[in-house]
Order: C-alpha cells, then sequence, then structure tokens
C-alpha cells in the first residue's frame, strides 16, 4: 500500500492544478504559504512541499526569493476552431490506408510522431505492471495451457464494475464482457445492434478507427455537428434523430478523440433521455475518461440511462497498461447477445492478463497514479500549446480539452494537411491530417496531434518544424 502522503499531497496538487486550469486562480496571483496550506487542510508542511514540487513540476506555478509561491504563467491561447458543419445527409464509408501507416511510423525509432494517439510507456508504473503480470502468470500458470472460455474472468469483472462507479455507473459484473480491445468492443456493439446498409451517427470530426469499423461493417456515417469544447450538438442530433434512420449513434462524450470535447452534465442526461425517446442505443465510449481533469464530466452518460439503451465500452489502455490489449463492454440488455457474438468471432481472452490487470485497477495506489499521469500530461499539453502558438501560422485555431494528450489544429485555409504530411515525412516527422476523421473529405486544413509519445528536445523540435512547415505552405500558396 502507497503511503496516506503521497496520496494527500497528489490530491492537493490535483485539486490547486484544475483551479489554475481553469482560471480560478489567475497567472500572477500569489498562493497560499506551505504553512497556511498545510493547517487549512490539517496536514504537514512537508505534504505541502511536495504538492508545490509536484505542481513546479508541471510548470504551473513558480516560487519566487523570498516572495513565496505564484501561479506561472500560461501559455498563450489561440482561439478555438469552429463548431464543424458537416452534411445532412448519411454516407458510405472508405478510408485510405494512410491511418495504417501513421500507426507503423508511431513504432518507428527514426521517426518523431505526432500521428497516433499512443502513449509512451514511461507514462506507466512498468515496475508494478511486471510485478502484476509476474503474481498472475505464477498463480495461474496452468492457464496457460487451456483454453480460456466464458465473457470473462471474474476478478476482473468485479474490478470493472467498481471502476464504473467512478463514472456513476452502476453495473453488474454479470453484465460485464471482456473483450481484446475497446475497438473490438465498439465493434461488437455495432454488430449487435445494425445491419449492413444502416445509418450510424457519430461526431464530427470522429476518430478514423469508427470510420474504418464503419467500413468493414458496410455501414453509413451521419456525422452530427460538433462543437470543440462542448462536443455534440444534440440539436443536431435531434434534427437527425427526427428526419433520419438512425439505428445507433456512437459517441465519446468525455475527451473525444480527435478534438477532445468534453459534453457538460446536464446535456449527458438530456442525451439519455433523447435516446431513450427514439428507443436509439448510444455506444459510448469512456476510453478517456480517467484522463479528464474534471471530475464531473468523468460521468458517463450510462449513468443517466433509465431505458437501458446505453452500450458502456471501455478499456485501460491509455491508463495502466497498454500492453495488455484488454477492453469492455457493459450493456445488460444485449448481454446474452454479445457473449454468443464474442464466443464466435474472437473467443475468450488470456486468463493471465486478465488477473494481471484486475490486480492493478485494484491496488491502492490507482487513484493516485491517475492523477500523477494527468499531471505529467498536462505539463505536456502546456508545452506544446505555446510551441504552437510560437512557432504555427498566424491564423491557427486550436483546441483546450480539459484533459488527455490530443490537440486539434485547424490552420489557416490555404494550409493542406496532407501535403503538410507529406512534408513533414521528409523530415521525419509524422502528423495525422485532418481529412482522416470524416467520412466526408471534410477538415483539409486540420490536424491532429497525438502527444502522447516519447517528449524530450527532439520532439519539441519537431513540433516546432511541423509549425515552420505549415508556415512556407501559408506562404507559398
Amino acid at each position: 500500500m502507497e503511503p496516506q502522503t503521497d496520496t494527500l499531497y497528489l490530491k492537493i496538487a490535483d485539486a490547486m492544478a484544475r483551479q489554475i486550469r481553469t482560471g480560478t486562480l489567475p497567472r500572477g496571483e500569489r498562493i497560499p504559504s506551505v504553512r497556511l496550506l498545510a493547517s487549512q487542510h490539517g496536514v504537514s508542511q512537508s505534504t505541502v512541499v511536495q504538492a508545490y514540487r509536484t505542481l513546479e513540476d508541471a510548470r504551473l506555478i513558480e516560487a519566487r526569493p523570498r516572495s513565496g509561491y505564484f501561479v506561472a504563467a500560461r501559455p498563450p491561447e489561440l482561439p478555438e476552431p469552429d463548431t464543424s458543419r458537416p452534411p445532412r445527409r448519411s454516407v458510405p464509408v472508405g478510408i485510405t490506408a494512410l491511418s495504417a501507416k501513421i500507426m507503423s511510423l508511431a513504432h518507428d525509432p527514426d521517426f518523431v510522431s505526432f500521428g497516433a494517439a499512443c502513449p509512451d510507456a514511461s507514462l506507466f508504473a512498468q515496475e508494478r505492471v511486471r510485478r502484476a503480470l509476474s503474481r498472475a502468470t505464477q498463480r495461474h500458470r496452468s492457464t496457460l495451457c487451456q483454453y480460456p472460455i466464458g465473457p470473462g474472468d471474474e476478478s476482473l469483472r468485479r474490478a470493472i464494475a467498481r471502476h464504473a462507479l467512478r463514472m456513476g455507473c452502476h453495473i453488474d459484473a454479470d453484465d460485464i464482457i471482456v473483450t481484446g480491445s475497446c475497438l473490438e468492443a465498439i465493434s461488437l456493439c455495432l454488430r449487435t445492434v445494425t445491419k449492413p446498409g444502416d445509418v450510424v451517427a457519430l461526431e464530427s470530426p470522429t476518430y478514423y478507427g469508427f470510420l474504418e469499423i464503419l467500413e468493414h461493417l458496410g455501414l453509413r456515417a451521419l456525422e452530427i455537428p460538433t462543437h470543440p469544447r462542448t462536443g455534440l450538438s444534440l440539436d443536431a442530433l435531434q434534427l437527425a434523430l427526427d428526419t433520419q434512420p438512425v439505428k445507433a449513434l456512437l459517441a465519446v462524450p468525455t475527451l473525444s478523440n480527435p478534438i477532445g470535447a468534453s459534453m457538460p452534465t446536464p446535456e449527458r442526461k438530456r442525451l439519455a433521455q433523447m435516446l431513450a425517446r427514439h428507443k436509439v442505443p448510444l455506444i459510448e465510449d469512456v476510453l478517456y475518461n480517467d484522463l479528464c481533469e474534471d471530475d464531473e464530466r468523468r460521468r458517463a452518460v450510462q449513468s443517466f440511462d433509465t431505458a437501458g439503451q446505453v452500450m458502456l465500452c471501455g478499456s485501460f489502455s491509455k491508463t495502466v497498461a497498454p500492453g495488455l490489449r484488454l477492453g469492455w463492454i457493459a450493456a445488460p440488455a444485449w448481454t446474452e447477445k454479445l457473449q454468443r457474438l464474442k464466443a464466435a468471432t474472437s473467443g475468450s481472452e488470456t486468463v493471465v492478463l486478465q488477473r494481471a490487470l484486475a490486480d492493478l485497477l485494484t491496488q491502492p495506489g490507482i487513484e493516485a497514479s491517475y492523477r500523477q499521469l494527468r499531471g505529467v500530461v498536462a505539463s505536456r499539453m502546456d508545452e506544446a500549446r505555446s510551441l504552437i502558438s510560437k512557432h504555427f501560422p498566424k491564423g491557427t485555431r486550436m483546441t483546450a480539452p480539459a484533459g488527455g494528450f490530443i490537440l486539434w489544429l485547424a490552420l489557416p485555409d490555404e494550409v493542406d494537411t496532407i501535403a503538410l504530411f507529406e512534408a513533414c515525412l521528409d523530415e521525419r516527422i509524422c502528423i495525422a491530417p485532418g481529412s482522416l476523421f470524416s467520412a466526408t473529405g471534410r477538415f483539409q486544413h486540420c490536424m491532429r496531434l497525438g502527444l502522447g509519445g516519447h517528449w524530450g528536445e527532439p520532439e519539441r523540435r519537431a513540433l516546432a518544424r511541423v509549425g515552420q512547415l505549415a508556415q512556407q505552405l501559408a506562404a507559398g500558396h
């Protein structure tokens, strides 16, 4: 078990970080002294010192000799992109091989990759993962010589059910199905509630992996206007539900990929009610919820679902152990059908991996590790936004998500990000062009930056170089 002080200092640092990032504590403002804050929280001064060191490492506060601690200067803010305006009709999906190339370059040591949303191993407690896997292998080694059967190991399903409580969801462990990834969970849900030719509504822009699934399943994509901060337009969705044969909604209400939007809590409740009236299932991806800095916006839409219309899909590949590659589904109304489909297509997952993940999820330090991960990533995002503000073309707009490691940029209209992608490849840098995130060929002047990979001086220089190349394209138009 981790010492109590570890939990306390991270809680204090996390609360103050949220106040700084939301502007409650403005830049330049003096913050309480170590002695005063220790008294306010009823903790030792050494605990507060640890908290302040964490905030200094994240470049959120700075110490001034003989004056105390102050909120550090924040990176300059660029305006955010406009709400998307996709066409009102559904379209068949056709995604090129570009996504496969971007994923392969994410693992090429000769490239600096901002193209994929793959977190770097250094962000995770590798030794903790190794020990959990070692214990699981030692205690359950006989399962390595047996075919796994059933919807998943009971210990992991119980751990996931407890984890779901953090999102306001009360799920019976018997209704949870363990999958090979979050994407497999989503694919199984789509196959359960749709048939080829059906219309699926989703955010615009949306994750290209979703579009690839729709393409393979022969489904039509209906992109819904999406605000870069608050997410899916429910008024536009309502119009779509009233006028088009929507069979399912696939959405990421918390830190959507690629724009990082997080839907306000009242809108989540409204969405659940809207879908219940229309009897349209929501496939809710909660992959990024634990990376959100706002506690309230970690709450899932499923927590407001009284009609059983939400199919919850998740994974811990962005927060605990990417290499374990395990996901899950909780959709009580469809449990039996999902179990049969899962058994018929890919079978059950390796028991040892499930036991290791269950171990990790139930360790006392898991909450502290989430807070620490959010702090490290937030510091990196601040640095990246500062570099973008300095080096990218005038007129660039940028999202400011409340967590996660993805940024969405809208460059001046004359910058074609496919051309920018090619120019970057020549310098062994990879980005993700915006057109990849729509079935309609839109967002040609936009791009997604994945900042979860290795972060050091080469990456900082590479990001500045991307901005310089974009400036050259803008000037040469």
